[in-house]
């Protein structure tokens, strides 16, 4: 039986749903709010008639009437997006329902604590808000932090390269410098949300991987991140892994999956080598230069990724695994996580289960805690 509703209820939830991309037809609507295509379609009509909702083209039909893209109507408001890496910031500045429409990145230390950072990637927000061609206000801000987050309380729980953070609400110093509601999350989760809505065929769960200098990876359930009962769900980097042995991680702990399968491993593996590397940026130039010890490496490291993934994949059986990163940009990388899935997960886990690149690149983060933030603000009225 459907669920009665207020109409402005209703069709906030609609706004919601299409806004953070669960939802992009009346059939999708239909299905997330367990309402009648009519009672759907009465609603759509009223957003479309007060300028709230547009319609696109029609699209292909799996059967039936072909059904048309409905999207939010781009508005004079916008939202700043910001990817904290472990050197740099990304800041994107997006214009709520249409997209990004700049970036820029500034170089940051995360030993200089959380106040300074923080204030340091609000100026660089600001400084996209102060071009002349931008006509409108900011309506609302999120950033996606490198350490696990505790979305709630908006804070960073134990990061291993976040001295000094802990404690902090992220959001209250990002709403105290930029004046706006701000939103939290964990850059693996933000990325993984961003990639889950980025294809017209769309699987129910998927899991997206950050394989970089680091590792970091996100699961997303009927298109919302699963944080699970910690808030750290999803953070394979510091599983053991025997091939790791006793080498010290910098969780604290030894044989971690990070320690054999990162970008800081590779480099530091390399340097035991002999190789002048310095940066994951010099592994990857080393391997498409076909270097062949780099090149095994590079392998090796994907076998090792691919492992604990098997156990990802059999034990959650999705519908996709994205993968993500600088390191999934090297073939023999990626290709090793492709053989170790299909030789260590069970037939029925990779029948039906797609292993591709993740399509946004630098984007994904962005555009993941952008969705997060225009959810947080219809659920404000905003």
């Amino acid at each position: 039986m459907s669920r009665r509703k207020s109409t402005a209820t209703t069709e906030d939830e609609m706004l919601m749903l299409i806004g953070s991309g669960r939802a992009r037809s009346r059939r999708e609507l239909a299905e997330a709010l367990d309402l009648s295509a009519s009672t759907v379609s009465q609603h759509v009509q009223v957003l479309l008639s007060a300028g709230r909702l547009v319609e696109g083209p029609a699209a292909e039909s799996s059967g039936g009437r072909r059904p048309r893209e409905l999207r939010l109507t781009a508005r004079d408001e916008y939202l700043g997006a910001i990817d904290l890496g472990g050197a740099h910031a990304r800041i994107g500045l997006v214009r709520r329902g249409a997209g990004i429409v700049a970036t820029n990145e500034i170089p940051v230390d995360l030993t200089a604590g959380a106040p300074t950072v923080i204030d340091a990637v609000a100026e660089g927000l600001a400084t996209l808000t102060a071009t002349p061609s931008f006509e409108g206000r900011l309506v609302g801000v999120g950033i996606a932090l490198p350490g696990p987050v505790d979305v709630t309380r908006r804070t960073v729980e134990s990061p291993s390269r976040m001295p000094g953070w802990p404690g902090h609400d992220i959001g209250d110093l990002l709403e105290q410098a930029t004046g706006v509601p701000a939103v939290v999350e964990n850059d693996a989760n933000a990325m993984a949300l961003g990639e889950h809505f980025a294809r017209t065929e769309r699987v129910d769960h998927s899991v997206t991987v950050k394989a970089g200098t680091a590792i970091g990876s996100g699961i997303v359930v009927r298109g919302t991140v699963y944080h699970g009962a910690g808030g750290v769900a999803g953070d394979i980097t510091h599983t053991r892994v025997s091939a790791a042995g006793e080498t010290p991680c910098s969780c604290g702990n030894h044989g971690c999956l990070e320690t054999v399968a990162s970008g800081a491993a590779l480099v530091r593996l390399l340097r035991e080598q002999g190789c002048d590397v310095r940066t994951t940026a010099d592994v990857l130039a080393l391997v498409r230069d076909a270097d062949p010890v780099a090149t095994t490496m590079a392998r090796t490291a994907g076998r090792h990724l691919g492992e604990v993934l098997c156990a990802v994949v059999n034990f959650f059986n999705p519908g996709a695994v994205y993968l993500g990163g600088a390191l999934a940009t090297l073939e023999p990388f990626v290709s090793a996580i492709r053989s170790q899935l299909y030789a260590g997960s069970h037939p029925m886990m990779t029948r039906s289960l797609a292993i591709e690149p993740a399509r946004l690149g630098a984007d994904a983060t962005l555009t993941g805690v952008v969705r997060m933030l225009d959810e947080s603000l219809f659920r404000l009225g905003r």
